[in-house]
């Protein structure tokens, strides 16, 4: 990026109440056929225009196509049989009723290109796509198949990789995978999570990114970032093996956190999506708010490595909300850029 702190999302973004119930997280799609394909493009096409209203530099698709960030990936894959479900807990955190790897797991066909050749289409502009990482997608799984959750990984990290290297071709500039799993699963992480991501990443010549949160502004996440006590250092247990990893850009949740800044410290050289918007709340940040969050994270992060984001995706949020904090982010991007341009 040529532009100083260019701003991007984290993930998903509202969809409108036409496609989908909103503020709801797998939510029914409320058309069918021709007629969704053509309201997902529709509602892409809006998703890309508040993005480019509110002067974001990176934009996405904001997750527009898909129901989940996770479970839309693995639906495409064979192997997993949705109709056999079993109660599993997510993340150590609360149960969901999840399908099961019943086979060996294969990708038949690309699952996203197609929508990022639409979305290339219709800008000129960076493009990041988000997928699920190896370790979250197991972890949203019942495996009575490889009974390994490191071989399971290494499966899916080979089929991340196919998708990112079609996506890559398909024109996307930064292929993000989404592990908010490495905040729970440390010893995996560094035993072996962060060398199976390595991997989903392999021969790719565009950026990538690793998005790693406190998850999404849903209860259950909310109720557990209550038990972690004054200071959050959960990254603290996984950064220095990320800083000598081959990822160029690590998306950290930062807005209205408990995790103590000086911890960017440890990834000192890499890119860093600082999350400078609280996505489990109502309330817009103001430019300055987010110019302080910046500001704050500017003391570990060299100018030329630090992109303003989000905490994570704001599907649960209202369009009006999520908008607002969109306009927050890029002006208070501004605000430290003509800062640093004053010294």
């Amino acid at each position: 990026m040529k532009i100083l702190l260019p701003t991007s999302t984290a993930g998903s973004l509202p969809k409108p109440s036409w496609l989908a119930q909103p503020e709801t997280l797998w939510s029914p799609w409320k058309l069918q056929g021709e007629e969704l394909i053509e309201g997902k493009q529709d509602a892409l096409r809006l998703c890309l225009q508040d993005q480019q209203q509110a002067g974001i530099d990176i934009v996405s698709d904001g997750e527009q196509t898909r129901q989940h960030f996770v479970t839309t990936f693995i639906e495409h894959l064979s192997g997993v049989d949705f109709e056999k479900r079993e109660i599993v807990k997510i993340r150590n955190r609360y149960d969901a009723s999840v399908p099961t790897v019943v086979g060996a797991v294969s990708r038949q066909k690309p699952v996203f290109v197609e929508d990022a050749k639409f979305l290339r289409q219709q800008t000129k502009q960076p493009i990041k796509w988000a997928l699920p990482g190896p370790m979250t997608m197991i972890d949203t799984l019942y495996d009575s198949h490889y009974k390994s959750r490191e071989k399971l990984a290494w499966e899916f990290a080979k089929i991340l990789n196919q998708e990112a290297r079609e996506l890559e071709a398909a024109g996307v500039d930064i292929i993000q995978f989404d592990e908010p799993a490495f905040n729970v699963f440390f010893d995996e992480v560094n035993d072996w999570g962060i060398a199976a991501l390595e991997r989903a990443i392999e021969g790719l010549n565009c950026e990538t990114a690793v998005h790693i949160c406190y998850g999404y502004g849903i209860k259950a996440n909310t109720d557990w970032k209550k038990t972690l006590g004054s200071e959050w250092r959960q990254y603290e247990e996984i950064f220095p093996k990320l800083q000598t990893s081959n990822i160029d850009i690590i998306s950290l949740e930062c807005q209205n956190s408990r995790v103590p800044m000086d911890l960017i410290e440890l990834i000192r050289g890499k890119k860093v999506m600082v999350g400078a918007i609280d996505v489990a709340t109502n309330t817009i940040e103001t430019p300055e708010e987010v110019a302080s969050t910046l500001r704050k994270a500017l003391q570990f992060v060299d100018a030329d490595k630090l992109y303003p984001s989000t905490n994570c995706g704001m599907t649960p949020l209202s369009r009006r909300v999520a908008r607002g904090k969109l306009n927050a982010l890029s002006a208070g991007a501004e605000i430290v850029r003509r800062e640093l341009s004053a010294k």
